[in-house]
C-alpha cells in the first residue's frame, strides 16, 4: 500500500517552519523558483567563521517545498558551505533515485512518499539549492 503524499508529519512540518522572517541585512540572499509548480524560496544567510550564523527565509511553496524547508532552517545554522552543498547534492541524488538512502540529514524519511512523484521534487529542493548556494556565495566572499 502507497503512503499519502500529503500525510500528517509533513503537514505538521510544513505549518512549523523556524526563521520565517527574512534578515534585515543578511550577507547573502539566494532565491530558487520551480517552473513545475512555482514554488518560490529565499534564503538569506549570514556566517561566522565558516559557519551559517544566522538564516531567514521567505517560502512560498507547496507543503513539501515548506516541509522542506522546514528541515533545512531547522538544522542550518552551524553547518559550512560544504556540508549544505552535500546535503543539496544527496537530496538531488536521492530524489533522482541514484542514490538508496535518504540525505545525510535529520527528517528526509518522511519524504519517501514523494520519491514517485517527480513533478514535486523541484519543490522539495528548492530551500536545500537557495541555502547551499547562499552559503558557498557567503564563504566566497
Amino acid at each position: 500500500m502507497n503512503a499519502p503524499l500529503y500525510n500528517t508529519q509533513i503537514l505538521r512540518l510544513a505549518a512549523s517552519i523556524p526563521f520565517q522572517e527574512r534578515l534585515p541585512a543578511p550577507a547573502v540572499t539566494s532565491e530558487k523558483r520551480s517552473p513545475v509548480c512555482g514554488s518560490r524560496v529565499t534564503v538569506d544567510i549570514d556566517m561566522a567563521e565558516g559557519r551559517v550564523s544566522a538564516v531567514g527565509m521567505l517560502v512560498r511553496a507547496c507543503a513539501l517545498g515548506q516541509a522542506s524547508a522546514a528541515l533545512m532552517a531547522a538544522h542550518v545554522v552551524g553547518r559550512t558551505a560544504g556540508e549544505l552543498a552535500e546535503a543539496r547534492d544527496q537530496l538531488t541524488a536521492w530524489l533522482a533515485g541514484e542514490r538508496a538512502e535518504p540525505p545525510e540529514w535529520p527528517g528526509f524519511e518522511l519524504f519517501v512518499p514523494a520519491l514517485p512523484h517527480r513533478a514535486r521534487h523541484p519543490s522539495i529542493r528548492l530551500a536545500f539549492e537557495a541555502a547551499a548556494e547562499a552559503a558557498a556565495q557567503a564563504e566566497a566572499g
